[in-house]
C-alpha cells in the first residue's frame, strides 16, 4: 500500500483486543458444496458476466450494506481477489503484513489499499496497490468483476475486485509492508467445513462474530474471511443458476 494510505507508522499499532485464535467456535449453518465444475476459471468469469440473484453472507449482512453508507470518517479501500491457474486448479494470492504497519498489522490479507484521488475507480485501486505491494504488473491482470464492499470493523469499507493473474508474472514484494506472499488453493477456500465462525468477548464490553479459515500454519480471519465467505455465497448462487 502507498505511504499515504495509513498514519504515521511512528503512531501505536493497532492490534485486536483479544486472541483471534483461541476464541470460542460457535455453530454455524451448513452449505453445500461446490463442484469442481464451479471452481473452473471459466465458470467464474461466466458468472461475473451474467450474474445470479444471490444474498450476501446473513451473519454480515449490515457490514456489506457498504455501498449505502455516508463514507465521512472511513477509509474506502479496494483489494484484489487475485486467482492463479496452477496445475492442481485455481489459486488465490495472500499476503502477510509486516508486523510495525500501523493497521492489520501481521495479518492475513489480500493485496489491495486506500482508493487515492488519482484512482479511476476501486478496480484501478486494487490493480495499483498490487503492484506496489507485490509487485505484479498490470498487464498481467485480468479483471472479472467487482463484489459489494464491507465495513471492517477498523473503520475501512474494502471494495473487493476479482481478477485473474495471467502466467509469467513474478512476484517483487514490498519488505516495507509485506512480510510473506503465499498461495491458497481455491478448493479449501470454497470448503464451508474449514469456515469457522467464532464469537470474542470485547475487553469494553460487548461481541464481536467473525469468520476464520486455517491452511497449514495460516490463520485466514476478520474481513478477508468474509470476503472469502461472500466469494463462496455468488459462487453457489451461479452454480445453483445454472442447474
Amino acid at each position: 500500500m502507498s505511504q499515504s494510505t495509513f498514519p504515521s507508522r511512528n503512531r501505536r499499532v493497532i492490534v485486536p483486543g483479544f486472541d483471534p485464535q483461541v476464541q470460542p467456535v460457535v455453530p454455524c449453518r451448513v452449505l453445500q458444496a461446490l463442484s469442481d465444475t464451479t471452481l473452473n476459471i471459466d465458470f467464474i468469469r461466466s458468472a461475473f458476466s451474467s450474474p445470479p440473484e444471490w444474498q450476501v453472507e446473513p451473519i454480515f449482512s449490515d457490514s456489506f450494506q457498504a455501498d449505502l453508507l455516508d463514507t465521512q470518517g472511513v477509509v474506502q479501500a479496494a483489494v484484489l481477489f487475485p486467482l492463479v491457474q496452477r496445475p492442481s486448479g485455481l489459486h488465490v494470492i495472500f499476503t502477510r503484513r509486516a508486523m510495525h504497519l500501523y493497521d492489520h498489522a501481521g495479518q492475513i490479507s489480500f493485496p489491495g489499499g486506500r482508493i487515492e484521488a488519482s484512482d479511476h475507480d476501486a478496480a484501478a485501486a486494487a490493480v495499483r496497490e498490487t503492484y506496489e505491494e507485490i509487485g505484479v504488473s498490470p498487464d498481467f491482470v485480468q479483471l472479472i468483476g467487482t463484489q459489494p464492499c464491507f465495513l471492517t470493523s477498523t473503520g475501512f469499507t474494502m471494495r473487493p475486485v476479482i481478477g485473474v493473474i495471467r502466467p509469467g508474472f513474478t512476484i517483487t514484494p514490498d519488505a516495507s509492508e509485506v512480510a510473506e506472499v503465499f498461495e491458497v488453493p481455491l478448493s479449501v477456500l470454497m470448503n464451508t467445513q474449514l469456515h469457522r465462525l467464532h464469537e470474542a468477548q470485547l475487553p469494553g464490553g460487548g461481541h464481536r462474530f467473525y469468520f476464520s479459515i486455517s491452511w497449514k500454519t495460516y490463520f485466514i480471519w476478520g474481513a478477508t474471511a468474509a470476503l472469502i465467505r461472500n466469494f463462496y455465497h455468488y459462487l453457489a448462487a451461479a452454480q445453483e443458476k445454472s442447474r
